[in-house]
């Protein structure tokens, strides 16, 4: 399976932090936001890794991360990004590296406590389809919310105003490499973008779509600054991506 982190964006939720940089680079305790997904993939055991991103700021990956040696990854493949499209589009420009494997596919700004060891090798005994982490949360009204009947994800709500479950999905997505070919066939929506969500209700739609529930927090530090504040008190407080939970 490989993996693909998505780091591009404008980042105007956290201006003026990102005016002269990506947000991915900003630190969060003591290390760049980018370093946490990159080892929570690597905890997951996946050792081919591709970071999508774009923007002004895109060579400071490069010299940030360089090979990836510092995660004991052999090599880091890197895609550009030309400009804001939502994160379908982003995901579809890894298709040619992605070829005919599974992906799990993780947002740059989100930082998970444990690890998604067990839900990775769960989805690679997964004949196909894909699988989506939820974590309850206070706001829902924020994110896009799951649908739960019958111990099934039925239908996932973007930003709805009145909200079904307190379950959102989070910013980690596997996928079968079918989803290229969905991708390929959405429309962007109204703001402009191709949005993941339309994604994973396709695959709801055809009954091939799994979930688990996240052990421990989860933290998304491109939704404001109170919550990237949030994040660094509690990775300093609890440490993040412990590989043995």
């Amino acid at each position: 399976m490989k993996g693909v982190i998505l780091a591009g964006g404008t980042g105007s939720r956290l201006f003026p932090l990102t005016k002269v940089t990506n947000k991915h680079l900003l630190p969060v305790y003591d290390r760049p936001m980018i370093y946490y997904p990159i080892q929570t993939l690597v905890n997951a055991g996946i050792e081919e890794i591709m970071i999508v991103t774009g923007g002004e700021s895109a060579g400071d990956f490069l010299r940030l991360l360089g090979s990836g040696s510092e995660f004991g990854l052999k090599h880091l493949n890197y895609a550009y990004q030309e400009k804001p499209g939502g994160i379908a589009e982003a995901l579809g420009l890894a298709a040619h590296f992605v070829g005919g494997d599974k992906v799990l596919v993780m947002l740059g700004d989100n930082i998970i406590q444990k690890n998604l060891r067990r839900a990775a090798r769960d989805f690679q005994a997964q004949r196909d389809g894909a699988k989506v982490i939820l974590a309850e949360v206070e706001n829902p009204r924020a994110y896009g919310v799951a649908r739960i009947e019958g111990g099934a994800i039925v239908g996932i709500i973007e930003k709805p105003k009145d909200p079904p479950s307190n379950w959102v999905v989070i910013g980690v997505y596997m996928y079968g490499p079918e989803v290229f070919d969905i991708i390929r066939t959405l429309r962007p929506s109204g703001r402009g973008e191709l949005e993941i969500t339309d994604v994973n209700n396709e695959y709801i739609r055809r009954g091939a779509m799994t979930y688990e529930r996240l052990q421990g927090w989860w933290a998304d530090c491109g939704e404001s600054i109170d919550w990237l504040l949030r994040a660094n008190n509690m990775v300093a407080r609890d440490g993040a991506n412990h590989p043995d939970d």
